[in-house]
């Protein structure tokens, strides 16, 4: 039984029945080539007993490649006239007599493979005109398979640096301090997650990426198991990000149910969409009932968070850095941060921000009634044994202490 065409290999598969027909030729095909192996990928025929959709082929023995290496011509009306054309299996199993052959070259220049069509009887009619008209055709099957190969290429590539940190139990964790923005005192820290510095992606892209190839969730779970190894090495509270449709998996609830929860603090990130709250209030309830506080993560950046805050009724509301950094000589910055802090206490939730760099903006977040700092002004990122003296494990003294990816 043949498989189910997608839309791309029937667009293809209508090129070669012109081909077939216009060269009066009996089968018509595209082929890739992976440097080995020729792949028949789409194929129409008048004998599918002899040759069959998803064939393969040995390269070195196809006509194809001794067409690709000069050692024939592109055209063939006659293939006995031909030694080496003879000698190839396809003369004999499935007999060709005719053939004509172009390649599908991308817009790179690179050689995806080749437009072909053959026949059982020889052809003294097949010429350079039928050559053209392959030409074209297979210059139009490159358009249509283009879009599928770089997505595959995106997909492998993603993959390829992916598959060595999954395998090595997730992405490094470091922590950055939070701290409470009237005293001073380290209440608990931000886990951060971070990934080869070579591969010129913030991690926020990392997991977008992975999700993007079906490895999001696993990716996700690891960096939660590695923030959680430093919950017995600091004070504090640690709060672990995770998006909402990884919250969702069973293995995400099994990972939550072993951990202290009264000291994490659960952050969800507004940028990515909640298509069933129900499920999700459902997901938190019985560890939100253990302990876990729900934080809602880069309020302001965006208009999905509020949403969230209604919904979810966090305990914790942190405010994006595009909000916080130069606050303190942005007048319309410091109006929107006031009324965040204002609606934040009025739903009962404590408000941290991020990225606070200098002393200035934590003077003016102070003087706005932020709870809770955390960025450069009061550490970098770091091994937990850098963030100095902890925060006293009591759950009064850290109502929202955040850790992120």
């Amino acid at each position: 039984m043949r498989r189910k065409r997608s839309a791309a290999d029937q667009q293809i598969a209508d090129l070669l029945v012109t081909a077939k027909k216009s060269l009066d030729l009996s089968v018509a095909f595209l082929s890739r080539l992976d440097g080995t192996t020729q792949h028949l990928e789409v194929v129409e025929t008048s004998v599918p007993v002899l040759v069959q959709e998803g064939a393969k082929v040995r390269q070195d023995t196809s006509f194809c490649q001794a067409i690709l290496d000069g050692k024939l011509p592109a055209v063939i009306p006659d293939v006995k006239r031909y030694p080496a054309a003879m000698a190839l299996p396809s003369a004999r199993i499935p007999r060709i007599r005719s053939y004509v052959s172009t390649p599908v070259v991308l817009s790179d220049g690179s050689l995806y493979g080749t437009f072909c069509a053959f026949g059982f009887t020889s052809d003294k009619q097949l010429g350079k005109r039928d050559e053209a008209l392959v030409k074209v055709l297979a210059g139009a099957a490159a358009v249509i398979i283009e879009p599928e190969v770089r997505e595959q290429q995106r997909r492998s590539e993603i993959e390829g640096r992916l598959d060595p940190v999954v395998a090595e139990g997730g992405p490094v964790v470091l922590l950055q301090p939070v701290v409470d923005l009237a005293t001073g005192t380290r209440v608990g820290a931000e886990a951060l997650s971070r990934f080869p510095a070579g591969w010129g992606r913030t991690p926020d892209v990392v997991f977008a990426e992975a999700h993007s190839v079906g490895m999001g969730h696993a990716l996700e779970l690891q960096a939660l198991e590695r923030a959680a190894e430093h919950l017995d090495r600091v004070g504090g509270y640690v709060a672990m990000n995770v998006s909402p449709a990884t919250l969702l998996t069973p293995a995400c609830g099994e990972l939550l149910r072993r951990l202290p929860l009264h000291r994490v603090v659960l952050e969800l990130t507004e940028h990515d969409a909640v298509e069933d709250y129900d499920r999700l209030s459902a997901a938190l309830a019985p560890v939100r009932a253990a302990g876990l506080r729900l934080a809602i993560d880069d309020v302001g950046a965006g208009f999905s968070s509020l949403r969230h805050i209604v919904v979810t009724a966090p305990d914790v509301i942190k405010l994006d850095r595009s909000i916080v950094t130069g606050l303190a000589a942005d007048r319309v910055l410091a109006t929107l941060v006031g009324s965040l802090v204002s609606f934040a206490h009025g739903c009962g939730a404590h408000v941290v921000a991020e990225g606070v760099e200098t002393a200035e903006d934590a003077t003016a977040l102070r003087a706005l009634g932020v709870d809770h700092g955390q960025g450069w002004y009061f550490g970098r990122p770091g091994p937990p044994e850098a963030l100095g003296l902890p925060a006293p494990r009591t759950r009064a003294a850290v109502p929202g202490v955040l850790l992120n990816r």
